[in-house]
């Protein structure tokens, strides 16, 4: 028998195990632009190099980088409290110590405020409005302060400090890696993980605010660059077992991540079982994601249905869920029949009004009471067969 181990002193156990507590490097192949050049957005298809890595994912998983705050940021930190960018501070519960500028890039969640920060933070200066802003009674101006704003908004609100940098940063917690929906399948892509990553950039309090991973990945990383990635398991939003089983799958703007993977391994394994996507975004020129993908995988059947609804493309603006009710008759045959239901993308709005006209669907087609269709769609998810990856 051939031995799998390049080299026999090596046994497997002895080989790095990657994980979020010990991300691999992975370096980026690709990283282009998506969108249009008249585009409102930026979304970014990256490819990176799990190559040596022993990763490996199946559709449905996400994978984790652990980011690195925005430059410019940290550096207006550490200007605002005249700190010193090469004063060695300790972080975490095990004392590690990095000099500051290093824990503000690479270590400390800068870009989030909490009301844990803000109540211990108290302590380190005599502003009444601080002080009054962390009374119980004030709880839910606090809990609206938090929001929408950063470290630096604290910092300079509720001056003037009596606290030195390390004081600071033990108030900071640890960055969180981001999760992304995994946008491939590895039969398709051997050593490869694609991910479909928005830019994330708003204005608020007079201050122009970036998401810290995606800003990363849209503005500081390079083809050649690596990034610190883990992969992450998720239990809950799967293919169906058998490659025969109809699925149908609603991911609008980033949420048709999860559904290119699905696809392209219903291309690799040569799925029998049919395949709908609805898909919506702002403008059909500019914003339609893997278009020219979709459209050749239409073209060899593997995806039996696309439906599209571009929103800012005529006066009604048009929306997923209006394409489900447009087609509610055949929609609900699909599911009827055995088919898969999944749905990807915004949690507050998109995913709750996709699951309403769902409801409607089956109320409507399957000539039931609103209850009786709510409970349908409660058993269908018992069943595994309504799956949701929303955030």
């Amino acid at each position: 028998m051939e031995s799998t181990l390049e080299n026999p002193m090596i046994t497997k156990s002895d080989k790095p195990q990657f994980s979020r507590t010990n991300p691999f490097q992975a370096k980026v192949l690709k990283n282009i632009n998506l969108n249009g050049t008249d585009s409102s957005k930026e979304t970014r298809h990256l490819e990176l190099s799990l190559k040596g890595s022993g990763l490996s994912y199946v559709p449905g998983d996400a994978l984790g980088i652990v980011p690195e705050n925005d430059p410019e940021l940290v550096a207006s930190l550490i200007k605002e409290m005249g700190w010193n960018e090469e004063e060695i501070v300790s972080v975490g519960k095990l004392e590690e110590t990095l000099p500051l500028k290093a824990a503000l890039s690479t270590y400390c969640e800068i870009t989030l405020l909490t009301k844990k920060i803000l109540q211990q933070a108290a302590a380190f200066t005599e502003n009444e409005e601080l002080q009054k802003l962390i009374l119980l009674e004030n709880a839910g101006e606090l809990k609206e302060y938090c929001y929408g704003r950063d470290l630096i908004d604290m910092l300079r609100d509720f001056g003037p400090w009596k606290a030195s940098a390390q004081e600071i940063v033990s108030l900071l917690r640890k960055m969180t890696p981001r999760l992304y929906s995994i946008a491939s399948s590895i039969a398709a892509h051997p050593d490869e993980v694609h991910l479909t990553i928005g830019a994330v950039r708003y204005t608020s309090y007079g201050r122009d605010r970036k998401g810290v991973c995606s800003v990363q990945c849209s503005e500081r990383v390079l083809e050649g660059d690596t990034l610190a990635v883990f992969v992450q398991a998720n239990k809950h939003f799967y293919l169906p077992e058998s490659g025969e089983t109809d699925i149908i799958m609603v991911g609008p703007g980033t949420g048709i991540a999860p559904f290119r993977s699905f696809i392209e391994e219903r291309a690799v394994n040569k799925g029998t079982g049919r395949t709908w996507l609805f898909f919506g975004d702002q403008h059909a020129a500019t914003d339609f994601l893997y278009e020219d993908e979709l459209k050749k995988y239409q073209q060899d059947e593997v995806l039996t249905k696309l439906d599209t609804a571009f929103s800012r493309d005529s006066d009604q603006k048009v929306y997923v869920q209006h394409k489900m009710l447009e087609y509610s008759k055949e929609l609900f045959e699909w599911m009827n029949s055995g088919a898969y239901f999944y749905v990807c993308g915004d949690k507050e709005r998109m995913a709750k009004d996709v699951n309403d006209t769902l409801v409607t669907v089956i109320e409507k087609e399957g000539a039931m009471t609103r209850d009786e269709a709510e409970a349908y769609l409660k058993d269908l998810q018992k069943q595994g067969r309504y799956q949701r990856d929303v955030y």
